[in-house]
């Protein structure tokens, strides 16, 4: 049983960790699902105002076409970074437009200068996001994973 139990609060250690993480890295927040009660009790919205009418809009994000790598940066995490994609999943858009530099999408360097890819096709952002979804579990260890190096080769 003690097995068990140990198997059990280490899943339930990752997964807070996880949460931490991308509450951390922006992913996430605490606001990003109004609950069922909430919901409810909002007042309907009103009629929306003529376009020319809105004053009261937040600025639009530049979207950026480079990022400098930063100590705890990863792939993910810069994806999902509203000005860049605002969509972690689509990390490997990133990954495919910077390989003469990152060897493995699991390893990337404070430093590093990676290009932000911002013409890429509606089929290219699907299968970016098919191939993180898919991808399986991240590792480091110098070599790429055999996902990676597939969704490369069948990309291209």
């Amino acid at each position: 049983m003690s097995i068990v139990s140990d198997n059990l609060s280490s899943g339930l250690k990752l997964a807070a960790i996880l949460v931490a993480a991308s509450l951390a890295t922006g992913c996430i927040s605490a606001k990003s699902k109004p609950t069922e009660e909430a919901v409810a009790a909002e007042p309907a919205p009103e009629p929306a105002a003529p376009a020319a009418a809105v004053t009261d809009t937040e600025p639009e994000v530049e979207a950026l076409t480079s990022w400098t790598v930063v100590e705890g940066n990863n792939l993910w995490a810069i994806s999902c970074k509203e000005e860049v994609y605002n969509v972690p999943e689509q990390w490997p858009l990133i990954y495919k437009a910077n390989l003469d530099q990152i060897k493995d999408a699991d390893l990337i360097f404070p430093g590093q200068v990676l290009a932000i890819p911002r013409d890429s096709s509606q089929a290219d952002i699907d299968g970016a996001i098919k191939h993180a979804k898919t991808r399986g579990a991240w590792k480091v260890g110098g070599e790429p994973e055999a996902t990676d190096v597939a969704y490369i080769k069948n990309s291209s």
